[in-house]
Protein backbone atom coordinates (compact mmCIF):
# COMPACT_ATOMS: atom_id res chain seq x y z
CA UNK A 1 0.00 0.00 0.00
CA UNK A 2 1.33 3.30 -0.98
CA UNK A 3 0.59 6.48 0.52
CA UNK A 4 -0.97 9.62 -1.54
CA UNK A 5 0.49 12.90 -0.96
CA UNK A 6 -1.40 15.74 -1.91
CA UNK A 7 -0.56 19.35 -2.25
CA UNK A 8 -3.66 21.25 -0.20
CA UNK A 9 -2.60 24.82 0.05
CA UNK A 10 -0.57 27.67 -1.06
CA UNK A 11 -0.28 30.58 0.09
CA UNK A 12 2.00 33.86 -0.24
CA UNK A 13 2.17 37.39 1.98
CA UNK A 14 3.78 39.79 0.86
CA UNK A 15 5.25 42.38 3.13
CA UNK A 16 7.62 45.66 2.88
CA UNK A 17 10.93 43.55 2.41
CA UNK A 18 10.08 40.28 3.00
CA UNK A 19 8.22 37.45 1.90
CA UNK A 20 6.82 34.26 2.82
CA UNK A 21 5.56 30.76 1.24
CA UNK A 22 4.14 27.96 2.65
CA UNK A 23 2.04 24.65 1.83
CA UNK A 24 0.30 22.06 3.33
CA UNK A 25 1.43 18.66 2.12
CA UNK A 26 -1.45 15.80 3.33
CA UNK A 27 0.13 12.01 3.34
CA UNK A 28 -3.18 9.85 3.04
CA UNK A 29 -3.45 6.63 4.32
CA UNK A 30 -6.26 3.58 4.95
CA UNK A 31 -5.98 1.52 7.49
CA UNK A 32 -8.33 -1.32 8.78
CA UNK A 33 -11.76 -1.70 7.35
CA UNK A 34 -14.55 -0.80 9.76
CA UNK A 35 -17.66 -2.00 7.46
CA UNK A 36 -20.30 -3.51 10.24
CA UNK A 37 -20.86 -7.41 8.23
CA UNK A 38 -23.63 -8.10 10.26
CA UNK A 39 -25.62 -4.52 10.60
CA UNK A 40 -28.62 -6.62 8.74
CA UNK A 41 -29.57 -8.57 11.52
CA UNK A 42 -28.57 -6.53 14.27
CA UNK A 43 -25.34 -7.82 15.63
CA UNK A 44 -21.70 -5.92 14.64
CA UNK A 45 -18.99 -7.94 12.99
CA UNK A 46 -16.09 -6.37 11.26
CA UNK A 47 -14.10 -8.94 8.51
CA UNK A 48 -10.97 -8.51 9.82
CA UNK A 49 -8.52 -7.16 7.26
CA UNK A 50 -5.71 -4.54 8.52
CA UNK A 51 -5.54 -2.35 5.60
CA UNK A 52 -6.74 -1.19 2.32
CA UNK A 53 -4.75 -2.86 -0.56
CA UNK A 54 -5.98 -1.52 -3.91
CA UNK A 55 -7.14 -4.16 -6.56
CA UNK A 56 -5.85 -4.17 -9.72
CA UNK A 57 -6.63 -1.22 -11.56
CA UNK A 58 -5.60 2.55 -12.44
CA UNK A 59 -5.77 5.47 -10.18
CA UNK A 60 -8.83 7.04 -10.68
CA UNK A 61 -10.82 4.04 -11.85
CA UNK A 62 -13.65 2.28 -9.92
CA UNK A 63 -11.37 -0.85 -9.63
CA UNK A 64 -8.27 1.07 -7.75
CA UNK A 65 -11.37 1.67 -4.98
CA UNK A 66 -12.14 -1.72 -3.94
CA UNK A 67 -9.77 -3.14 -1.29
CA UNK A 68 -8.26 -6.51 -2.62
CA UNK A 69 -8.08 -8.19 0.59
CA UNK A 70 -12.07 -7.66 1.66
CA UNK A 71 -13.81 -6.63 -1.49
CA UNK A 72 -14.79 -3.54 0.47
CA UNK A 73 -14.96 -0.16 -1.08
CA UNK A 74 -12.21 2.26 0.58
CA UNK A 75 -14.54 4.28 2.55
CA UNK A 76 -15.15 1.54 4.81
CA UNK A 77 -11.76 2.04 5.74
CA UNK A 78 -10.31 3.96 8.69
CA UNK A 79 -8.34 6.95 7.00
CA UNK A 80 -4.88 8.12 8.70
CA UNK A 81 -4.10 11.78 7.60
CA UNK A 82 -0.17 12.85 7.99
CA UNK A 83 -0.26 17.01 7.84
CA UNK A 84 3.03 18.77 6.87
CA UNK A 85 3.15 22.65 6.30
CA UNK A 86 6.35 23.50 4.44
CA UNK A 87 7.52 27.13 4.93
CA UNK A 88 9.65 29.05 2.67
CA UNK A 89 10.72 32.09 5.11
CA UNK A 90 13.18 34.19 3.67
CA UNK A 91 15.06 36.64 6.21
CA UNK A 92 15.32 40.46 5.05
CA UNK A 93 18.59 41.39 4.47
CA UNK A 94 19.85 44.78 5.03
Amino acid sequence: MRKRQVVIRRSTADNNSSSVSSYTVRSVRYGECQKNHAASVGGYAVDGCREFMASNGEEGTTAALTCAACGCHRNFHRREVDTEVVCDCSSPTS
